[in-house]
């Protein structure tokens, strides 16, 4: 680019004072401006300033836009990793609050005065409520199985036998597999992708076998012509042979799902120990409905060689984590009490039936009724949905008058062109 052509390209300081009506802090808007500067410098021409300081704002909007802010979950998708996953409950948000606000007391005993262990209290609560004889926490489950793989595996002993049928993805595209080769452990497969056999465990435990990991299917299931052992089979090898027996159950369920909805049921913690696992990890932010955090409960002498590994300190909670984590673990405790369900986000929502759902849904189309679609953030998606819903066409399903019943982008996860044979509905006959 000639130096010409440079010289169009206008000043920082010009730009920022045009720009001087955007609520941005003003070193995150230098940085944008200088950034957007320096890319012109490498363009085939330079376009107007307008049109400069117009790129520039939608940049700013864009960036601001990515904050960490609440949204509208209208996915039908109750634990989203995309939108934070488990909602948390009133009690551990005032948690958070009471103790981020000020000095609290994360590692001091109050009746000696002196220096404590951290998350006692919560460590109690938690093997009580997953009925083991100890527990403990780690910033999330990934962590919680690195740590456990760390710590059984060593240089005589690297192997860890996992059924080809459990090597799952989890969110993020985290695999099983690699995040056993992180942790230095030695991968042994058994078994086949839809069928493992008791039998395929004990031909292949040896002299080189650390441990036996489960890793429950939380987030797909496999139907027809498949087959796996029970725990308690497992549990029977792993002490005939005496190897440690592991299950990754991930969700962290504490209460029967399938009593609540019409789904599978998880299986708890409690399940899982009961059958012979000796140690159990989850997620505190799935089913269980709390905070981000790993949960690893089971036989005391496990968990507490656990927390002796040097690689636990980087891995432990902060006081935020811990406190939203005791009140959920408190919320579980007080619903054993009183024999009725946990007064939990995620609980309450699972626990709803189809009638209730219909009726605020209905409640939503009344609400929304007259309120004009807007083309403003509209997903390339859904645009075709919102000229569709400004139609002066009724719905083709309902008869009733597209224009202005929605706005388009609160329906920008399930807009109707996805489904075939679809076609001028309105959103709320817009479903496979």
């Amino acid at each position: 680019m000639s130096k010409k052509s440079l010289s169009a390209i206008p000043g920082v300081d010009t730009v920022l004072d045009a720009l001087d009506d955007i609520d941005c802090p003003r070193p995150l808007l230098l940085a944008i401006v200088r950034e957007h500067l320096s890319a012109l410098r490498k363009a085939r021409s330079i376009p107007a300033f307008e049109q400069i300081a117009g790129d520039i704002r939608d940049r700013v909007a864009a960036f601001v836009r990515a904050r960490l802010q609440p949204v509208i979950n209208a996915t039908g998708v109750i634990i989203h990793t995309n939108l934070g996953r488990a909602p948390m409950s009133a009690e551990a948000v005032a948690a958070v609050a009471a103790v981020g606000g000020g000095y609290s007391n994360l590692e001091l005993d109050l009746d000696s005065g002196k220096r404590g262990g951290r998350s006692a209290a919560v460590k109690r609560k938690l093997a009580l409520l997953c009925g083991a004889e100890s527990a403990t926490v780690v910033n999330n489950n990934a962590a919680a199985l690195i740590l456990i793989l760390r710590h059984f595996c060593t240089a005589a002993r690297p192997e860890v036998i996992v059924s080809r049928g459990e090597l799952v993805q989890i969110g993020g595209g985290f695999r099983i597999p690699d995040i056993l080769e992180s942790s230095g452990a030695v991968l042994r497969e058994v078994g086949t992708t839809n069928r493992t056999d008791a039998a395929d465990y004990e031909a292949v435990i040896g002299e080189r076998t650390a441990m036996i990991l489960k890793v429950h299917r939380s987030n797909f299931f496999m139907d027809g012509f498949v087959a796996s052992p029970a725990t308690g089979e497992l549990a029977a090898i792993a002490k005939k042979k005496r190897v440690p027996l592991v299950e990754d159950l991930g969700s962290g369920a504490m209460v029967a799902t399938d009593q609540l909805a019409a789904v599978e049921h998880e299986p708890t913690p409690g399940d899982a120990l009961k059958r012979g696992v000796q140690l159990v990890c989850f997620s505190g932010d799935k089913l269980f409905g709390g905070p981000q955090a790993g949960v690893i409960a089971g036989r005391k002498r496990l968990v507490s060689s656990l927390e002796k590994e040097p690689l636990y300190r980087a891995l432990r909670c902060d006081k935020l984590i811990l406190a939203a984590l005791e009140a959920t673990a408190d919320t579980y405790l007080r619903s054993l009490q009183t024999g009725g369900l946990p007064e939990l986000p995620v609980v309450r929502m699972m626990s709803q039936s189809v009638a209730e759902l219909e009726a605020r849904a209905n409640k939503l189309i009344a609400a929304l009724a007259g309120i004009f679609v807007s083309s403003l953030g509209v997903t390339a998606r859904c645009r075709r949905a919102a000229r569709r819903l400004n139609s002066p066409r009724p719905c083709a399903w309902c008869a009733r008058p597209l224009s202005g019943m929605f706005p388009a982008n609160l329906f920008a996860s399930t807009c109707g062109p996805c489904f075939p044979g679809r076609t001028n509905c309105c959103p709320a006959c817009c479903s496979p």
